[in-house]
């Protein structure tokens, strides 16, 4: 459907609000060079990327489509998808009236590199231009807190300077992290995210260099986008083992482009197995299943969707209808389109509850 029709059925919806959970803005390095300094650029000019996996240049894997975007996400006057703000208001903001956006932004970011001090100059450069690009072109975009947190005390001071800006919605990390959330060495990111009242957005990928396997890294894409949901589960339950929410029981945790299918069966699993060996984990206080339910949200993109919508409507009762939160993946190839990616066998209430309701609650938007 073109733009025009699509216009056409805004109106049709045009009571339906929109906040959407993970919109990917692309920059460019140069777009980065009034926020480095002279040493950080020339240092960009003579090394460039040099992540902790071996992928320098390109993906692991070829993608779906190039730069792994929709084909009409292109801006016709040049640049990368979502690179252009008028092209993406036109196309996705102003044409699903998305009431507010969250920014995921994935690259550049530093986030991954092996040259720490390079890793935390570019996470800032990251932020001040969300916040002085597009944030200031549209209040709609809100930032996501980009951080170096493979140095978590250089994460910690980057979150403590940006702390009640609201223009920003999370702290965002990646789900290949070098070593699994929970330990400890990434506590200082939760301390500082619960002082801030920030949740901690967790979107999929990483450049921390470990495969998408336990036994190496696989042959196809397939394998890789699939693997996101094993990724997401083992973090959270790192995270609940360690004792990360009895040391921070206000943090809150999101995770993005995960899926959401696997989450009830972790936590009954979880359960089963505390029942038999909580005696190894005295820090303990609760069920890990209710860890799950109180200090964790998910996004619908990508939503596994049972041919029964019945069964999927079982599946989000289970996780929790107040725990869900819409997302639509703009601009990449496996974008969901807000006018049709819940089933109206919902009914309008719990439709209204995950695209926009609940975001409204957790991150604070006015």
């Amino acid at each position: 459907m073109n733009i025009e029709a699509r216009q056409v059925d805004r109106s049709a919806k045009s009571k339906l609000q929109i906040i959407d959970c993970d919109i990917h803005p692309k920059a460019s390095l140069e777009d980065y060079r009034p926020y480095l300094s002279n040493r950080w650029w020339d240092y960009a000019q003579t090394y460039g990327a040099r992540s902790h996996h071996g992928y320098v240049k390109g993906f692991p894997y070829p993608k779906a489509q190039p730069q792994a975007s929709r084909r009409d996400s292109w801006p016709p006057d040049g640049g990368l998808p979502a690179s252009n703000y008028e092209f993406m208001r036109q196309q996705h903001l102003d044409l699903y009236g998305i009431e507010y956006g969250v920014m995921n932004p994935l690259s550049p970011s530093g986030q991954g590199e092996q040259n720490d001090e390079y890793s935390a100059a570019l996470a800032s450069a990251c932020n001040a231009f969300q916040l002085n690009h597009w944030n200031k072109l549209d209040p709609r975009l809100k930032c996501s807190l980009v951080v170096p947190y493979e140095d978590p005390e250089a994460s910690r001071q980057e979150i403590r300077r940006h702390a009640g800006d609201r223009r920003f919605a999370h702290v965002l990390m990646l789900t290949r992290t070098s070593e699994l959330m929970g330990r400890r060495r990434y506590w200082p990111i939760y301390e500082a995210a619960s002082e801030a009242g920030l949740p901690v957005g967790v979107h999929v990928f990483g450049y921390s260099g470990r495969a998408a396997s336990n036994t190496g890294w696989p042959s196809f894409y397939i394998e890789e986008m699939t693997e996101h949901s094993n990724a997401c589960q083992a973090q959270v339950v790192s995270l609940i083992m360690e004792g990360v929410f009895e040391a921070f029981p206000t943090l809150k945790m999101v995770f993005i482009e995960g899926g959401f299918g696997w989450m009830p069966a972790l936590g009954h699993r979880l359960d089963r197995n505390w029942k038999r060996m909580r005696s190894g984990l005295p820090h303990l206080k609760r069920a890990p299943s209710e860890y799950l339910h109180d200090h964790f949200w998910v996004t619908t993109q990508p939503m596994e969707e049972p041919e029964n919508p019945a069964h999927l409507a079982d599946i989000m009762a289970a996780i929790g209808f107040d725990r869900i939160l819409f997302s639509s993946d703009y601009p990449h190839w496996d974008f969901d389109d807000p006018f049709v990616a819940l089933p109206a066998s919902l009914g309008e209430e719990r439709r209204r509850q995950i695209y926009s309701g609940n975001a409204r609650a957790l991150y604070g938007f006015a």
